[in-house]
C-alpha cells in the first residue's frame, strides 16, 4: 500500500476535504494549506512531501508563485496544478515552470488517482535511473536485453513538457493509449538503422511522440464517433496536423518537431494532406514515422481486423515504396530483423508502459 505523503494547495476547504478523502481513501498520507504561503511554511518544516497538489487561483500566492518557489528549494518533487482554467497556454506556463502534470477541474477520483501514481512513480524512477536521463541514444540499443533496459527507463530521460502533453491526448483519446509511445520506438530504431546522429534522433523522437497533439483541439463527438466520419468532419479531423503544429511551435525546443507533427499525413508521391508535400519536401523524421505509424496500424487489432503479421507488413511497406513512402526508408526498414519489433512492442505494452521522452 503506498504511503507516500502529499500536500493538497487550494483555497477552497471544501475542495481540499474532497481530494484530500479521495488520496486517502487510495491509503496516501496527506496534509492541507490553504494557500502558496501556508504551503511554503509546511514544506519547510520537518516533514518531506513526496508530492504537491496544488491550485493554481489562489489568494495570497497563488500556484504559479509557489510552483516558482517549491522548485527552487525542492527541485525532484513533482508539482501537480489544478485549476478550472480550461486554457492550454495556463498549462504551458505551469509546465515552463517546472510542473509534472495539469489537471482540470472537474476531476473524477480515478483521473486524480492515475495522475498522482504516474508522478510519484517518474520521481522514484528518475531517483533510480540518473545515468539514462540524458542521453536518449541508449534508449534503443542493437541488442534485444539493452532495449528492455532503456524502454523500461525512457520515462526518465523525456522532457516534462512531453510527458504532461503526451498524456492530456491519452485522456482525451483513449485509442491513442501506448500508439504513441511503440510509435516513437520504432521511428528510433529506424532512425538509428539509418546513422543519424543523436541531436537529429531526438528532435524525430519528440515529433513522432506528439504527432497525434493536435487531436486535443479536435472536438469529441468527432474524435470519437463510432461510425464513418463525413466530409465535414473528416476536413475538420484532418485539421489535427496544423493545430498540433501550433501548440508545438510556440514551444522554443520543439519547434522542429512541430514540422513533423505539421507533417505525418504527408506521401512521398504528394497526394498526403495538408500542404500535399512530396518527397524530400517532407521532413526526414515524418518519411520516418510514416513507416513506423504503418507498422504499429498493421500489427494492432481493430474493431473490424486481428493485428496483421510481419510478413503482411513487411509486403505493405514494399508495395507503397515510392508511393506513401520513401524508398530509401523502405529498404533500410526492410533489412532489420522482425525481432526488433516485437521486442519493443513488448517492451512498451507490458507493466511498465515506458513513455519514450527526450
Amino acid at each position: 500500500m503506498p504511503n507516500d505523503r502529499i500536500l493538497v494547495v487550494d483555497d477552497e476547504e471544501t475542495i481540499r476535504e474532497i481530494v484530500c478523502s479521495m488520496l486517502g481513501g487510495a491509503h496516501f498520507q496527506t496534509r492541507q494549506a490553504a494557500n502558496g504561503i501556508e504551503a511554503l511554511s509546511i514544506l519547510e518544516s520537518d516533514d518531506e512531501f513526496d508530492l504537491v497538489l496544488s491550485d493554481l487561483m489562489m489568494a495570497e500566492m497563488d500556484g504559479i508563485a509557489l510552483l516558482e518557489r517549491a522548485k527552487e528549494r525542492y527541485p525532484d518533487m513533482p508539482i501537480v496544478m489544478v485549476t478550472t482554467v480550461h486554457d492550454i497556454s495556463v498549462a504551458l506556463q505551469a509546465i515552463r515552470n517546472g510542473a509534472y502534470d495539469y489537471l482540470p477541474k472537474p476531476f473524477e477520483r480515478e483521473q486524480l488517482l492515475a495522475t498522482v501514481r504516474r508522478a510519484l512513480e517518474n520521481r522514484r524512477l528518475k531517483r533510480e535511473n540518473d545515468a539514462y536521463r540524458s542521453n536518449l541514444e541508449v534508449l534503443v540499443a542493437e541488442r534485444t536485453q539493452q532495449w528492455k533496459t532503456a524502454l523500461s527507463n525512457l520515462e526518465k530521460s523525456y522532457d516534462i513538457t512531453l510527458e504532461v502533453l503526451g498524456d492530456a491526448l491519452d485522456l482525451k483519446d483513449a485509442e491513442t493509449e501506448h500508439h504513441s509511445r511503440r510509435v516513437t520506438a520504432f521511428t528510433i530504431a529506424i532512425a538509428r538503422k539509418m546513422g543519424l546522429p543523436k541531436e537529429e534522433i531526438n528532435v524525430i523522437a519528440r515529433g513522432a511522440f506528439l504527432h497525434d497533439i493536435g487531436k486535443m483541439a479536435i472536438p469529441d463527438y468527432i474524435l470519437h464517433k463510432p461510425g464513418k466520419l463525413t466530409e465535414e468532419e473528416m476536413a475538420i479531423m484532418k485539421e489535427h496536423c496544423y493545430r498540433g503544429y501550433k501548440i508545438l511551435s510556440r514551444i522554443p525546443f520543439l519547434t522542429e518537431a512541430a514540422e513533423i507533427v505539421y507533417s505525418h499525413q504527408e506521401r512521398f508521391d504528394g497526394l498526403g494532406y495538408p500542404r500535399g508535400l512530396k518527397g524530400e519536401e517532407i521532413p526526414l523524421g515524418a518519411r520516418i514515422f510514416a513507416i513506423a505509424d504503418t507498422l504499429d496500424a498493421m500489427r494492432s487489432d481493430r474493431d473490424y481486423r486481428k493485428a496483421q503479421s510481419m510478413e503482411a507488413v513487411r509486403a505493405e511497406v514494399a508495395l507503397w515504396s515510392g508511393r506513401q513512402f520513401d524508398p530509401q526508408i523502405v529498404k533500410v526498414f526492410l533489412d532489420m530483423p522482425d525481432n526488433i519489433w516485437e521486442d519493443l512492442r513488448n517492451d512498451i505494452n507490458g507493466p511498465s508502459n515506458a513513455i519514450p521522452k527526450v
